[in-house]
């Protein structure tokens, strides 16, 4: 059975590849010049969100430099540690929803360090599958399409990442612990 499950995931997508344009050919759609099209459309986008991108990124290298991710982290530990929560997680709570990247980076940081079957390593690996990068993604995005009042979303967006990292470490714990 896993030999089949191998086949159909190994095939699906090159599948998918060659039969998208070849339906598209039987049903008269002028596909390359479609493909054309479409290829136009995603360079405007790029350029558009380039300034945006760079923005974010400036932003969060400041932060970094700065020193104020440690000096939270070093304000907060104690009362995490007294939770039973490794302070290691708190700086990937609070890079998570700045960058996919720089969180990335810090979560292999940690497993590389303690290990990924360690209780700081799930809860890391359960926190990067959980959060979003909320704020990169309404700058890059929201800023390519031009919406201007994205305050809304910032909260609902903040508060499901705070919702998503309390619950990988609650289920970790209680998983795991």
């Amino acid at each position: 059975m896993l030999s089949w499950i191998s086949v159909i995931s190994a095939w699906s997508i090159p599948i998918m590849v060659a039969f998208i344009p070849l339906y598209a050919y039987t049903r008269k759609v002028p596909v390359y010049e479609s493909f054309v099209e479409g290829a136009k459309d995603g360079f405007s986008t790029a350029i558009g969100i380039i300034p945006h991108l760079v923005g974010m990124m400036v932003a969060i290298s400041v932060f970094r430099s700065s020193g104020a991710l440690e000096f939270f982290v070093g304000w907060t530990g104690p009362f995490l540690q007294s939770l039973g929560v490794p302070g290691e997680i708190l700086p990937l709570g609070l890079l998570r929803p700045l960058t996919g990247t720089g969180s990335l980076a810090y979560t292999t940081e940690l497993i590389r360090a303690y290990g990924p079957d360690s209780m700081i390593g799930r809860i890391a690996s359960t926190i990067q599958g959980s959060t979003d990068t909320t704020l990169y993604v309404l700058t890059v995005y929201f800023g390519a399409v031009g919406i201007r009042n994205g305050r809304y979303a910032l909260k609902v967006g903040l508060f499901s990442d705070l919702v998503g990292f309390i619950a990988a470490i609650a289920v970790c714990l209680l998983v795991f612990g």
